[in-house]
């Protein structure tokens, strides 16, 4: 069981993902600036914050509120509240995955696939493996068939 534990730790592919969450980590630094010092202030000229002020109002309920009053003492009123959708924060959010994810596809995806194809270049093909002699045989014979007239 532990000699499989250890196969399993030691392929390429854990080490791989590991490595790639490591980096993911550190990248969420570099896009969170790159969010927050750009994208928002671009976004808060179109509706006037970090995300769009853009809600859907959906109906006006009735609350309790209690505060104090001056003297300290508790004071409870009823106060109309709005309850609405926040379709803005929604909006925001999408954006700044978009944005994540296009920023990851250009900056990491992108480079990395043109360093592959790169070095894939760089290395010279292998020549096809030879055809077995009783493959070419039957080949032969096949196509000898196929010649002969009906």
């Amino acid at each position: 069981m532990l000699e499989d534990f250890k196969k399993f730790i030691l392929k390429g592919n854990v080490v791989d993902l590991s490595t790639g969450v490591i980096i993911g980590a550190a990248f969420t630094g570099i896009v969170t600036a790159f969010t927050k010092g750009i994208v928002e202030p671009v976004i808060a000229l179109a509706g006037g914050g970090p995300s769009p002020k853009l809600t859907i109002p959906i109906m006006q309920k009735v609350v309790e509120v209690t505060e104090k009053n001056a003297a300290g003492q508790d004071v409870t009123h009823m106060v109309n509240k709005l309850i609405e959708l926040d379709v803005g924060i929604i909006i925001g959010a999408v954006t700044s995955f978009l944005i994540t994810a296009a920023v990851v596809f250009f900056v990491i995806i992108k480079p990395m696939n043109k360093l592959v194809e790169l070095a894939n270049k760089s290395q010279p093909e292998p020549p096809p493996p030879e055809t077995p002699a009783d493959v070419q045989l039957l080949t032969e014979i096949r196509d000898l068939l196929k010649s002969r007239p009906n």
